[in-house]
């Protein structure tokens, strides 16, 4: 019997990649592979992101699941979200598992034992899985060119084991490992990881993009992208945590939108075929870090140097991606230009009174 060859499916990409969250856009697949019958938190960006990308996806998909958050809160017995295939895996083994059964309905559809399209396969990894714990094992399946999706939804920290600090969380970020204190008032010393970045590097062949979810039809075009693309692709997507950030629950989009405005998350595509980094994505403003950092209660230590800190990493990703600077985030980089945070304001205030 000769071999049954793989049928891919092929998913049209949206308009408006720039459109915000709040507009509605007749394109949009009906379908819900996603649906509510979780126990995130309200404003939860991880199962924003879940769902945009499932959406995305459509019904014919197969979901794979590493231990995190969305693991956690999205499989309790009798209380699951998911309208498609999904399967739990260890958090240090998500790409050898999504390998798996890439390689096993390859296998099946080519010995006529599994009728139809190939499935989309998409791994869904938070940063302690994909950026830590994982990271050898997703650069594996990357390396073999298995014809999946892994995305890391990046929520920048440990947030199913009590918010710890990842290498994934930015400078300045307050976690239960990496609290401010008059030795290091920082609180994280260390930037954050690049770490879609060490993917494109390292596996220049596989399709790798950054997105967010405060913009969404930019997030659900990329995951198409990446399941068209024949092979291995690589997807970071900012998704803002309630319980880590301490912010108010309706602000994730807000948040995803300042992230890439400020220059924190710089938004692009790694095209295979050309080996160049895409920066054509562009926000429609750009702004100083301090509208997006005053926002969450995790930088409210921060002092003025720490800020300035921050914003002058900003303007060297705004640099990396050839964008020209105005003046009023030159003069951010100061610290002379700059007022602490309303927390370290209180702290300073509290310790002349000691």
């Amino acid at each position: 019997m000769s071999a049954i060859e793989v049928q891919r499916q092929l998913l049209p990409i949206l308009d408006s990649p720039n459109q915000g969250a709040r507009f509605y856009n007749p394109e949009l697949p009906s379908s819900e592979p996603f649906v509510p019958g979780h126990r995130t938190c309200a404003g939860c960006g991880p199962s924003i992101q879940y769902r945009m990308t499932s959406k995305a996806a459509g019904d014919n998909t197969i979901l794979v699941g590493p231990t995190g958050c969305m693991y956690v809160a999205n499989s309790s017995y009798l209380c699951t979200p998911y309208n498609v295939p999904w399967a739990h895996t260890q958090i240090g083994s998500a790409g050898s598992f999504t390998a798996g059964v890439a390689a096993a309905y390859e296998a099946m559809i080519r010995k006529g034992k599994w009728k139809g399209a190939y499935p989309n396969i998409i791994c869904e990894a938070g940063d302690g899985s994909a950026s830590d714990i994982g990271l050898a094992s997703i650069s594996g399946a990357l390396y073999r060119n298995h014809d999946c999706l892994i995305i890391c939804y990046d929520n920048e920290q440990y947030a199913n084991t009590g918010i710890q600090a990842s290498s994934r969380t930015p400078y300045g970020g307050m976690t239960t490992f990496s609290p401010p204190g008059p030795m290091v008032p920082e609180a994280k010393k260390l930037f954050p990881k690049d770490l879609a970045r060490m993917m494109a590097a390292g596996h220049p062949h596989c399709y790798v993009a950054t997105a967010s979810v405060g913009y969404p039809i930019d997030l659900m075009n990329k995951v198409r992208k990446g399941l068209n693309h024949k092979g291995a692709a690589y997807l970071m997507v900012y998704t803002p945590c309630q319980k880590g950030f301490v912010y108010e629950t309706p602000r994730s989009i807000d948040l995803g939108r300042l992230v890439v405005e400020c220059g924190l998350y710089p938004i692009w595509e790694w095209d295979p075929e050309k080996r160049a980094y895409d920066y054509s994505f562009r926000p429609q403003n750009m702004r100083p870090v301090s509208e997006y950092l005053k926002l969450q209660g995790r930088f409210g230590h921060l002092h003025a140097e720490h800020i300035a800190t921050l914003q002058r990493f900003a303007n060297e990703q705004w640099r990396m991606m050839g964008v020209e600077l105005p003046e009023a985030l030159l003069q951010a980089a100061d610290a002379k230009n700059l007022i602490n945070m309303a927390a370290a304001e209180e702290a300073v205030t509290v310790a002349e009174t000691v």
